[in-house]
């Protein structure tokens, strides 16, 4: 693996090779190569904004970042998002990492869907949304310099990004679409399908059994 593009590097400690291997053991090149451009690009803008963070666990959330997304750690009754944040604390609390290290982490992958949260929150946590939020629907696309750009998928390459992302994605919604009310992951499943009815908030609160 690369170990250093635009001047960010690659995890390399024991934690981090485990983890890399895990993940890599069940995700396709698709999505192991995103999760660790998520690393990288959020890696970028927390040294260009000049915020202090632990690249080792930032390295870990964006690995796992997606990993509920693959048959292994699907459950059925939880999004997707807290699969994977679970897995990431109990590959760290299994090789003795603090537990406000491993929440930290737990809550950097819980997030990373939600807009308007993640980036008022702690460096790991925001960083692993930046990522995500670049690589996937290109917000702060213009922070980086197209070297930059370049380097980074020149090292994990992008292929086939965007129909086998959404393809994934879908799959997953379409499993438990009741974990995707309040979430953008509903979105997957009303572009496979229009006519799936979404569930109303307003709905909800009215039928709520109070009586007023």
């Amino acid at each position: 693996m690369t170990r250093v593009i635009s001047g960010v590097k690659i995890p390399d400690s024991q934690l981090a090779r485990e983890a890399a291997e895990l993940v890599r053991s069940y995700e396709d090149e698709m999505l192991f190569n995103h999760s660790v451009r998520v690393y990288v690009f959020g890696a970028m803008t927390g040294l260009r904004q000049k915020l202090k963070f632990d690249s080792e666990l930032l390295y870990v959330a964006a690995l796992f970042h997606d990993l509920g997304l693959v048959d292994h750690y699907h459950t059925a009754t939880k999004r997707f998002e807290v699969d994977g944040a679970d897995a990431a604390r109990e590959f760290l609390r299994a090789r003795g990492i603090a537990d406000s290290q491993a929440d930290l982490v737990w809550e950097a992958i819980a997030l990373h869907t939600t807009p308007g949260i993640p980036q008022y929150m702690r460096p790991e946590i925001a960083l692993t949304n930046a990522g995500v939020l670049v690589d996937v629907v290109g917000i702060g696309y213009d922070h980086y310099t197209p070297e930059q750009r370049e380097q980074v998928i020149s090292a994990f390459p992008r292929g086939d990004f965007k129909n086998e992302f959404v393809k994934v994605q879908t799959c997953s919604a379409l499993k438990k679409p009741q974990t995707t009310f309040g979430t953008v992951n509903f979105d997957y499943i009303a572009d496979h399908d229009p006519s799936f009815q979404r569930p109303n908030a307003c709905t909800r609160i009215r039928n709520a059994p109070w009586q007023s």
